[in-house]
């Protein structure tokens, strides 16, 4: 592809103020590792919320919404859309109780919350656990979209994508910590905003696309346009599981029950408890209602040029054809456009790469340094050497996650094995705040159970077709892990020891949680019961998935051309939105 003059201007610029905003950051990030994990915690709302929205609008996701949509339509994201549920209720039930836990990372959160050996094998095991293995699994895959997109728009080999981008960016995160991460994440989300809606607007003008009303009249496209799957299976697989199971039932990042990973990071780095409670609120509206459109789009005109792999790879000979799939589509079409605005996506693109990648860098190596290194190891460290060994990790996981996306195909391919691995533990995530009993057996049967049973999943019944005897359909297994896990980690939690009287009790009167699941706790220990308006907050949650899907549809109608439809949407979206504006101060 020929880059010309002004696209090189874009691309550089962009880089410049990336580094000015990591080296203005990188002076205090050094000065300990509460800045270097949590910029001092004295985030504002906005800030945060908008740099939870850039970090999962990483270089992977628009290839992943084209995947999805050239499999199975637009019906197919309710495999992410349902994790809407799971972050309403963080933003009401969690972000409040995650901010005044005061805890560094959300692993403290065990011995916090849990008694003796158990609390803190499990702290050091999900530390190794997320902050390096499954880590790693999600880099790699943010990675991958990396090489289609450097096979792509400059015929580079997979190893020279994975050297150029992975060094600028594990840079920039080794001098700018999180507060650095946070300023260049708001800049990046802007710029991957703008380059993608033009870019959108751009290709449904192509001469082949013909515009929208045309795109849309297209047998193949219709087929593809409908909100809820209309084929029983589908439906099944598609809509009921996702929006009935996973979202309770599974760990995804960026979307664990309960709240967890880089979410709870900026949640800690909140100003206080209402910054925590509007940042992750501002991120589930821009995740869900803002951003999808023009991805779904692109991936409409893309079924019109690229109606199958055989024409992706006529197009492009020069790319290895293990890596040949559908998500490959949404780069291609980014060959189409014209110098400028092409600069301004490529731009954009390693803007979602960087966002992403810097987050899980900082967040991981949070991990390794405060629930490891200072927990486990050196725990008279002094604040210069946290912050060393940050940097060391922050680098040593960047290598593992560009090995392992040497090894990967697809992005759906890596986002099912990732939701594979955390199948059965998400409810334990929403119970643990709530009710007593839960303890830290609990969760390492969890850990453990989903693990084994994703890992034989994956070692005897991958690469099995329909045809083959050997043959089960992904929902079964996560069916089978969700059902079998969940069974093991109850089983678990009653045949052991409650933690310690003295551990809930502090946990307790320090949280606040609602009352009811402590009620024992309470009336062993005569505590004081807590007053939480908890009818207001379910109110407030089923306000907000109703104002975000309402949003997200109705702006779906109107591109559609279906103006009751959308009329409707919008205006259950606008009533949902103005009734949680009156109770906000009593749930905010």
């Amino acid at each position: 592809m020929q880059l010309h003059n002004i696209d090189w201007a874009i691309i550089g610029g962009y880089f410049l103020v990336t580094i000015l905003i990591g080296l203005w950051a990188s002076k205090k990030a050094g000065t300990s590792s509460s800045e270097f994990f949590l910029s001092g915690r004295n985030m504002p709302w906005w800030l945060l919320g908008i740099s939870m929205v850039a970090t999962t609008f990483s270089a992977d996701t628009p290839n992943l919404v084209t995947d999805i949509v050239r499999k199975n339509g637009v019906s197919g994201n309710w495999v992410w859309w349902a994790f809407l549920l799971t972050g309403m209720l963080t933003v009401f039930l969690y972000a409040k109780l995650w901010r005044r836990s005061g805890v560094m990372t959300d692993l403290e959160f065990y011995e916090m919350r849990y008694s003796g050996k158990p609390a803190a094998f499990l702290r050091i095991f999900r530390a190794i656990y997320l902050g390096v293995l499954f880590n790693v699994v999600v880099m790699a895959t943010v990675c991958l979209a990396a090489i289609k997109i450097g096979s792509v728009m400059f015929d580079l080999p997979a190893v020279h994508t994975l050297g150029i981008a992975c060094i600028v960016t594990v840079l920039y995160s080794m001098s700018g910590g999180l507060r650095g991460i946070l300023f260049t994440d708001f800049f990046q989300f802007i710029l991957a905003m703008i380059g993608t809606v033009l870019a959108a607007v751009y290709i449904l003008d192509l001469p082949e696309i013909g515009g929208l009303t045309n795109l849309l009249s297209q047998p193949e496209i219709k087929a593809k346009m409908a909100f809820i799957p209309q084929n029983d299976d589908m439906f099944m697989t598609l809509f009921l599981l996702p929006i009935c199971v996973q979202w309770w039932a599974s760990y995804y990042p960026g979307a664990e029950p309960g709240g967890g990973g880089y979410i709870a990071q900026r949640m800690l780095a909140a100003k206080d408890e209402k910054h925590a409670v509007a940042a992750t609120f501002v991120f589930n509206v821009m995740h869900y209602a803002l951003r999808p459109w023009p991805w779904i789009l692109i991936a409409f005109a893309s079924i019109i040029i690229f109606p199958d792999h055989a024409s992706l790879a006529d197009k492009f000979p020069n790319i290895d054809s293990d890596i040949i799939n559908d998500d490959l589509a949404y780069p291609a079409m980014l060959t189409f456009l014209p110098a400028g605005l092409l600069g301004v996506i490529l731009a954009s693109l390693f803007a979602g790469f960087m966002s992403t990648i810097s987050s899980h860098l900082n967040w991981g190596s949070s991990y390794i340094v405060n629930d490891v290194y200072r927990r486990f190891i050196n725990p008279d460290a002094s604040e210069k050497q946290l912050v060393l060994w940050g940097r060391v990790s922050t680098a040593v996981m960047m290598v593992l996650g560009a090995l392992l996306a040497l090894t990967l195909t697809s992005a759906e391919a890596a986002f099912q094995l990732i939701i594979m691995l955390g199948a059965g533990t998400g409810l334990i995530y929403i119970l643990r705040w709530f009710w007593w009993r839960i303890n830290a057996y609990t969760e390492i049967a969890a850990m453990i159970c989903s693990f084994l049973i994703a890992l034989f999943f994956h070692m005897w019944f991958d690469g099995a077709t329909a045809l083959d005897e050997g043959y089960m359909p992904g929902h079964h297994k996560l069916l089978y892990n969700i059902g079998i896990t969940t069974v093991v980690w109850l089983i678990v939690t009653f045949v052991t020891r409650p933690t310690e009287n003295d551990k809930l009790v502090s946990f307790y009167n320090k949280i606040k949680p609602y009352s009811p699941g402590w009620s024992a706790v309470i009336k062993s220990n005569e505590l004081s019961v807590t007053k939480d308006r908890f009818g207001s907050k379910l109110l407030a949650i089923v306000l907000g998935i109703i104002l975000v899907y309402g949003s997200l549809f109705g702006v779906g109608y109107m591109i559609y051309g279906e103006t009751f439809n959308s009329f409707i949407a919008l205006l259950s979206a606008t009533l949902a939105g103005f009734t949680l504006y009156r109770i906000w101060n009593r749930v905010g």
